[in-house]
């Protein structure tokens, strides 16, 4: 008994056939793609933490942010500097002066790593301020060359001893000139960095020991959750 071979026929899809399948094809591939950049976005984005993670951290958000009451100090430039130029952007304040002999270049420092790894939409939202606590030796001009050292981009402002006491009140910074044996001076002051946001409202502080990738994510979240 013989088997007839069983005949195999090709059938070619139509042009529209293979039109729906490469239109097919490229749906799948472009959701892929949708479903990919979501992740990586995702991925991108700062988390929000919660008030204790922040505080893990060594950041302390304010429950209500503070408004500021008006003052007036002295730029680096020597132009005033009043209230209102703490609006529009976010800043970073550190109360110091330039004869410190270690805290402040450190702070400084630090302050610098941090402004260098943000990205630079971010940097560019983000002010770095010196507050000069010796306002008898920081003049505007010293205290410019002294920023300077440590990142142009960053301000300084002084001012009489009053208004920045003043301002230091707000911002819960304390600092007390201290009389030394040889006639000298030196001023103690607290070392946390206090954050303004773009509201010019006193929104949060990091706290000692200060670490650049600390400060990054803390700043990043509560950027990401503040309501502007």
């Amino acid at each position: 008994m013989t088997t007839e071979p069983i005949a195999v026929y090709k059938v070619e899809p139509t042009p529209e056939q293979r039109r729906g399948i490469y239109l097919t094809i490229a749906v799948l591939v472009l959701f892929m793609l949708a479903i990919l950049a979501g992740l990586i976005h995702k991925i991108n984005q700062p988390r929000i933490l919660t008030h204790a993670e922040l505080r893990a951290n060594g950041a302390i958000q304010l429950q209500h942010p503070r408004v500021l009451d008006e003052f007036e100090l002295i730029a680096d430039s020597g132009e005033p500097y009043k209230t209102s130029a703490l609006k529009g952007r976010w800043t970073l304040v550190f109360f110091g002066f330039t004869h410190c002999p270690d805290v402040c270049p450190t702070t400084l420092t630090t302050l610098n790593n941090l402004y260098q790894s943000l990205d630079d939409a971010i940097r560019k939202d983000t002010d770095v301020l010196l507050v000069s606590v010796d306002p008898q030796r920081d003049k505007p001009q010293l205290l410019r060359d002294y920023v300077d050292y440590f990142n142009s981009d960053f301000s300084g402002i002084t001012g009489e001893f009053f208004n920045l006491k003043r301002f230091a009140n707000q911002l819960n910074v304390p600092f007390n000139k201290v009389t030394l044996k040889d006639g000298d001076y030196t001023v103690d002051h607290g070392s946390q960095i206090v954050l303004i946001n773009p509201r010019g409202h006193y929104h949060a502080f990091f706290k000692a020991p200060l670490d650049p990738v600390k400060i990054k994510l803390t700043y990043l979240s509560m950027r990401e959750s503040f309501n502007g």
